[in-house]
C-alpha cells in the first residue's frame, strides 16, 4: 500500500457498492471519508479497512442536508487534500405512476439529484484551490431512459446526469475530472437478490447464471480506472454492464 496525502470522500457508502469503492481506494493509500445515513452501520467497513492497514473516517451523513455535506467534505479536506469525491446515493424505488406520492417523488429527487448537486458544488469549492481533483457520480439505466414504475427514480437520475454534464464542462478546463458512471445492470446486493426472489422465486434467485449480476468490486474497479486516466483522454460518461446484459 502506497500512503497518499490525499482523501477520497464517498457520499453514500452503503454495504455494497459504496463499501467496495472505499476498500478499493483505501488499498491504494487514500484516506477514506465514508458517509451514510445511520453511520453506525459503517463499523464493519471500518474494521475491515483498518485490519489491512488502511485509513478511514466514518460519519453519519444525510446528503440532502446542505450543512452536513459542507461539514463532511470540509473535514475530509482538512484531514488531507480532497482528491476524489464519489456521489453514490441510490434511491431506487418502483411505484406505478398513480401510486407515486408527492412525498416519494420529492424525497427520491432530493436523494439522487439534489444531494449530487450539493456534493459536486462543495467538492469543487475545495478542489479548485488545489488545482486538481475528480468528482464522480453513480448513474443507472434510469439515467438514460424511464421505465415503467420509475417516474421518480428516472427523473432524479436524469437530473443527476445533467448536473454531471454541466459540472464536467465547467470544471474540466480547471483540471477537475468529472465523470458519470452508468451501471446498466443489476448489482449483486441483498436487495437485488431479494427482488429477484420475490419476482421469480427462491430457486431462480439461488441459481443465477455466473456473472449475470455485476459485482460491487467491479464497479469500484471502474471508478479506479476513471481516476487513473490521463487528462488528455478523460472519459465523461462510462457505461458498464455484464457481458450477457441486453441493451
Amino acid at each position: 500500500m502506497n500512503d497518499r496525502n490525499a482523501t477520497v470522500a464517498v457520499v453514500g457508502a452503503g454495504d455494497f457498492i459504496g463499501a467496495a469503492i472505499a476498500k478499493r481506494f483505501a488499498a491504494e493509500g487514500f484516506t477514506v471519508f465514508a458517509g451514510r445515513r445511520n453511520g453506525d452501520k459503517l463499523a464493519p467497513l471500518v474494521a475491515e479497512i483498518e485490519a489491512t492497514g488502511g485509513r478511514i473516517v466514518a460519519r453519519s451523513l444525510d446528503a440532502r442536508q446542505e450543512e452536513q455535506i459542507v461539514q463532511f467534505l470540509a473535514d475530509a479536506d482538512r484531514h488531507a487534500p480532497l482528491e476524489v469525491c464519489i456521489f453514490n446515493v441510490g434511491a431506487n424505488v418502483n411505484f406505478p405512476l398513480l401510486d407515486t406520492t408527492e412525498r416519494v417523488f420529492r424525497k427520491v429527487w432530493e436523494m439522487a439529484c439534489y444531494g449530487g448537486f450539493l456534493s459536486a458544488r462543495e467538492a469543487a469549492r475545495l478542489m479548485l484551490p488545489h488545482g486538481r481533483g475528480a468528482i464522480f457520480f453513480t448513474g443507472a439505466t434510469a439515467s438514460l431512459r424511464g421505465g415503467i414504475g420509475y417516474a421518480a427514480f428516472a427523473s432524479a437520475k436524469f437530473g443527476l446526469r445533467a448536473v454531471a454534464q454541466s459540472a464536467a464542462r465547467e470544471l474540466g478546463p480547471k483540471n477537475i475530472h468529472v465523470a458519470h458512471l452508468i451501471i446498466d445492470a443489476g448489482v449483486d446486493t441483498a436487495w437485488v437478490r431479494e427482488r429477484i426472489k420475490s419476482q421469480h422465486g427462491e430457486e431462480a434467485a439461488a441459481n443465477l447464471p455466473p456473472d449475470q449480476l455485476m459485482k460491487p468490486e467491479s464497479v469500484a474497479d471502474a471508478y479506479w480506472q476513471l481516476y487513473q486516466q490521463p487528462r488528455d483522454a478523460w472519459t465523461f460518461e462510462h457505461e458498464i454492464r455484464p457481458f450477457g446484459e441486453k441493451w
